[in-house]
């Protein structure tokens, strides 16, 4: 089963921060594969934007090194990499000056799609958005895209909203949550909406609880600055997790339609509950297995900033009334594993005895590594003696189960910039969700402060804080999802 590559309209792509990390190591390989793909049009073309003085043929080389250390099995083709980098341009130029912008502006090819992608800092939004604006570069097809965080807080994130819609319009902002782009977060959809066999049974009356897992093992090395004033909370629980929670909780949309999924969306986040201090865990990582401490890191003796949150929270809904759901994510971790567990309930009756023990049905789906679905059924255990039940998986990977062709699945920046291209603002943020996100969030990072909380101190290389077990051993239940 080979994917079937639709090719964009013509466009011009601007990268502010074109020579920055996140431009290199995601967005300029991610465009590299889509072009490799034919995806691209003959004239389309990228225009790297940055304060540094390079010449075109120089940003080019420096994206070349890129490709063979990040895309290395596609830049072996001299080919493709020769045509990908002459489609790309380069203009110096300062985000709080004029200087720059008429030549960008003269770059830019007429009556054609414009995306700017703010690969930069909060702090330069507005800036940014002032330039594009004052040198009469926007259009009805001009459409930007900005990077998380978006905001640092509902007051922040409300000043940037107010920025950005008095330049554009808000079909014209796409905040981007790489997390969106995922292969398997999508199926969380296709699962949901595609299958009479899981949409009945996907409600309280059914599912026991629901866990979302997003462990790391990489610390903040190279993000200490960012990471000191985030934490967890900002970085991972305010987006990319709320993010799934609200595709695995959301109603069915009336149709596969921006607005009509982000609807959705927005009314699980305003049905959360406030969650209770006893049903947070905070962790803060510790010295172990040869590594430094989180607070040797970050060169803070007294840090109280938490790289790992685990938290139970409720949807005051019709659907999920009474349902607990289960969020964790925390660095240094003893795997890598994003994971949604839908642990449905016991049979009302079992006709089988006491004998026969308890045996409930899973759907768990992994997001990261090793994309795939599996379904946790009961079935007799074979051979004579009786009627002993035992569980057994349904495991689908995706590599395995969609064929060889198909296990390298497009990376999420590659789907979501071809999104922006496209229009199509399904798998990007609205305005209004992520101050609704950040309404739920604050008064629990409120909460820490007004009672000095400190983080649990948690090994490198282990699940979590002690605590988080606490969380779910006082329900009768368990964490599933991170396995060494």
């Amino acid at each position: 089963m080979v994917s079937r590559v639709i090719p964009v309209d013509p466009f011009d792509l601007v990268i502010f921060g074109g020579t920055g990390d996140l431009a290199q190591r995601k967005i300029l390989p991610a465009l590299f594969h889509r072009f490799c793909a034919g995806q691209w049009p003959e004239d389309a073309q990228i225009i790297g934007a940055a304060r540094s003085d390079l010449t075109t043929d120089a940003f080019r080389q420096i994206v070349a090194e890129s490709l063979r250390r990040d895309a290395p099995r596609r830049a072996e083709n001299t080919e493709a990499l020769d045509g990908f980098l002459q489609r790309l341009d380069y203009v110096a130029l300062d985000a709080m000056s004029a200087e720059g912008w008429p030549e960008l502006t003269g770059r830019l090819t007429k009556d054609r799609i414009r995306a700017f992608y703010f690969s930069v800092g909060p702090r330069l939004f507005g800036p940014l958005a002032d330039q594009i604006r004052s040198h009469g570069m926007v259009s009805d097809q001009t459409r930007i895209v900005v990077e998380k965080p978006f905001g640092h807080d509902l007051h922040s994130a409300r000043g940037l909203n107010s920025t950005l819609a008095a330049h554009f319009d808000e079909g014209q902002i796409y905040r981007i949550d790489h997390y969106l782009g995922k292969e398997t977060v999508q199926n969380l959809m296709a699962v949901r909406f595609g299958n009479m066999l899981f949409e009945p049974l996907w409600n309280s009356q059914y599912v026991d609880h629901i866990q979302i897992t997003v462990a790391e093992t990489v610390g903040v090395d190279g993000r200490e600055e960012y990471y000191e004033r985030a934490g967890a909370m900002r970085d991972m629980m305010q987006n990319h997790l709320m993010q799934l929670l609200c595709l695995i909780a959301m109603e069915p949309p009336a149709k596969f339609d921006p607005d009509a999924v982000r609807d959705e969306k927005l009314k699980v986040i305003r049905a959360l509950d406030p969650v209770e201090p006893h049903h947070i865990v905070r962790g803060q990582f510790a010295t172990g297995e040869g590594e430094p401490g989180y607070r040797e890191v970050v060169n803070n003796p007294r840090s109280t900033t938490e790289s790992y949150v685990a938290l139970k929270a409720h949807v005051s809904n019709w659907r999920w009334a009474g349902t607990p759901f289960y969020l964790r994510t925390g660095k240094r971790l003893v795997a890598r594993s994003s994971v949604i567990n839908v642990q449905f309930k016991d049979a009302p009756h079992s006709i089988f005895g006491e004998a026969a023990g308890r045996h409930a049905n899973a759907l768990s789906i992994r997001l990261q590594p090793n994309e795939g679905i599996t379904l946790k059924v009961t079935i007799k255990e074979p051979g004579p003696g009786g009627m002993r039940l035992i569980d057994v998986p349904l495991d689908m990977s995706f590599a395995d189960a969609l064929g060889p062709e198909n296990q390298d699945p497009p990376d999420a920046y590659e789907r979501l910039v071809m999104d922006v291209i496209r229009g199509n603002q399904t798998l990007f943020m609205r305005g209004d969700e992520v101050e609704a996100a950040w309404a739920w969030t604050d008064p629990i990072i409120d909460g820490w402060q007004a009672r000095g909380d400190v983080p649990k101190p948690y090994d490198s290389g282990s699940t979590g804080p002690g605590d988080a077990e606490l969380l779910m051993k006082r329900d009768g239940r368990r964490w599933q999802g991170i396995k060494p």
